[in-house]
């Protein structure tokens, strides 16, 4: 479905990305094209993943970032630079500000988790943390401007910005000039309206898809409305892209430029950073592998042509990645949770992991509930939490315990 907007011409256009490019050359790398057999051989079509989470700074916001700060008059960048972000902006002003010798305040939430937090700072940000979301931090970094006369660097509502990360649709389209699908995550929007405008204008067949986390997708409903909707609360894993209104410079070029926009759920994102571990080796975030997930949720889309899929940045938080992983796996079904019930004598419970060994099912916990009133004096229930190889494993398992004379409650 393609969405229009009257907006008859983007206020954005190849030139500026060029000019972005020629910018940012020695700045930015030109991160790699990865193929994935697996997401090839699912859709049906040859797949090659973006890789810009081994972009500088771990995403592609450094291009943006850069351009923008790049582009500031002599007192503007005396006056300082000030942005507000939870991580890859952070980071992105952070060494753009380095690079070109401006004085940078970063404003983070309180919760932010700390290697973001540290990177920042060794970036060379003065990083100040106030609020406990995202609305309040921007709120101070705009107040900070304010009072202070610093440039409020915007993540995505800003030509420039919009320019720099527009560089990603350019590479795309050197490294893979037979492309016939793109895939990018949307937030604000920056990085799809970059990637649109630079695709559009060079290889207008080439379909760009914009991907959003269905707990945070705040552009379907604004573009079947034609202007920028507010969602409340926005909530998903995918923090990069959790962002509760689109921009009103790349709502514009979105509607405009690209073709449709999707929504992925929380289960298809956690798959999606598990198979890019496992099969592709890359550690993603939640929000740089939405274009995985939209892949492996409706993979008969996307047939006919190579399929590009951005991985937009790789900054996750280990302890975020160690709960994703295994949100992954159970969505995956490499879980498998089962309650028995057995005789309360002593060898029981060893003749029941005596079954599951020769199962091959790896036990991770076990508990026993002997106090439940549904119990026989003689029974105990038993709760396990097993690792699998996959729902067929899974099956195999209950089909087993139940043939070896189990009751399986659940």
């Amino acid at each position: 479905m393609n969405y229009r907007v009257p907006q008859p011409v983007p206020q954005v256009i190849l030139d500026d990305v060029r000019g972005a490019q020629k910018m940012l050359s020695g700045v930015s790398r030109v991160t790699a094209m990865e193929g994935s057999r697996h997401l090839s051989a699912l859709t049906g079509s040859p797949v090659h993943l973006k890789c810009e989470n081994l972009q500088r700074t771990g995403s592609f916001k450094l291009r943006g970032a850069y351009v923008r700060i790049a582009g500031l008059r002599p007192e503007q960048r005396a006056a300082g630079v000030v942005a507000a972000s939870a991580g890859n902006h952070a980071q992105g002003v952070a060494l753009a500000s380095s690079l070109l010798g401006v004085r940078s305040t970063v404003f983070m939430p309180v919760g932010a988790p700390l290697p973001k937090v540290a990177a920042t700072q060794e970036y060379g940000a003065d990083v100040r943390l106030h609020g406990q979301v995202v609305d309040e931090t921007f709120l101070a970094a705009q107040e900070y401007a304010d009072r202070t006369g610093a440039v409020f660097i915007h993540p995505f509502d800003h030509r420039d910005i919009i320019a720099g990360q527009g560089t990603v649709g350019l590479e795309i389209l050197e490294q893979c000039p037979e492309v016939r699908t793109i895939l990018v995550g949307i937030g604000g929007g920056g990085l799809a309206a970059g990637v649109a405008v630079a695709v559009k204008a060079l290889r207008p067949d080439v379909r760009v898809i914009g991907v959003q986390a269905a707990g945070a997708a705040a552009y379907p409903p604004s573009l079947r409305a034609g202007h920028p909707i507010s969602i409340d609360e926005p909530n998903t894993m995918a923090d990069g892209i959790k962002v509760g209104r689109p921009g009103d410079i790349p709502f514009n070029i979105i509607g405009e430029l690209v073709d449709d926009v999707r929504t992925v759920s929380e289960d298809a994102l956690s798959s999606a950073l598990l198979l890019c571990l496992e099969r592709a080796k890359l550690v993603v975030e939640p929000a740089g592998c939405s274009t995985v997930a939209a892949l492996l949720s409706e993979p008969e889309l996307y047939g006919g042509g190579p399929v590009v899929a951005v991985l937009s940045g790789g900054n996750v938080d280990p302890l975020l990645l160690q709960r994703i992983l295994r949100h992954g796996m159970a969505a995956a079904g490499r879980y498998l949770s089962l309650r028995l019930r057995v005789a309360d004598r002593p060898g029981a419970l060893a003749g029941l992991l005596a079954v599951l060994s020769v199962l091959d099912a790896n036990v991770l916990d076990v508990s026993h509930v002997r106090t439940d009133p549904r119990l026989g004096l003689t029974e105990v229930e038993v709760e396990l939490q097993l690792e699998t190889k996959g729902p067929e494993h899974c099956a195999e398992v209950a089909r087993s315990l139940h043939g070896a004379g189990y009751k399986v409650m659940s």
